[in-house]
């Protein structure tokens, strides 16, 4: 989009405000389609910070995410956690990654996201 959806640009900052990372939702963007959850992004930072943290080969990388990040108003970027990309009918990764998508580059989207089964 070379505009940002007034709308989705709205969920986000009502993510941001509100603290919370129950809202799910799906994106296509750069032809991936993601689906999960929102989270405000500073947890989203703490989150990968004690992940690297964690790693022997990627602890000196945790400093870069470690903080409050940035304050834009209106929000420039969605914070997935607990997500998936969905490639046919199998989500990557199996339990879910951390992902950061402009909003810029949100080419469509929907509230929710999608559920996969072996049946």
């Amino acid at each position: 989009m070379s505009k940002p959806d007034e709308l989705l640009v709205d969920v986000a900052a009502k993510v941001e405000s509100g603290q919370s990372n129950q809202m799910s939702l799906t994106v296509i963007t750069g032809g991936a389609v993601i689906t999960g959850r929102l989270a405000p992004e500073t947890v989203w930072r703490q989150r990968v910070t004690e992940v690297l943290a964690d790693s022997d080969r990627l602890g000196e990388f945790a400093g870069v995410f470690d903080g409050p990040g940035r304050k834009d108003t209106p929000p420039t970027h969605l914070h997935f956690h607990v997500a998936r990309i969905i490639q046919g009918t199998v989500g990557i990764p199996e339990t879910g990654g951390m992902y950061r998508v402009a909003i810029a580059d949100v080419s469509a989207w929907t509230v929710g996201d999608f559920s996969f089964s072996d049946h």
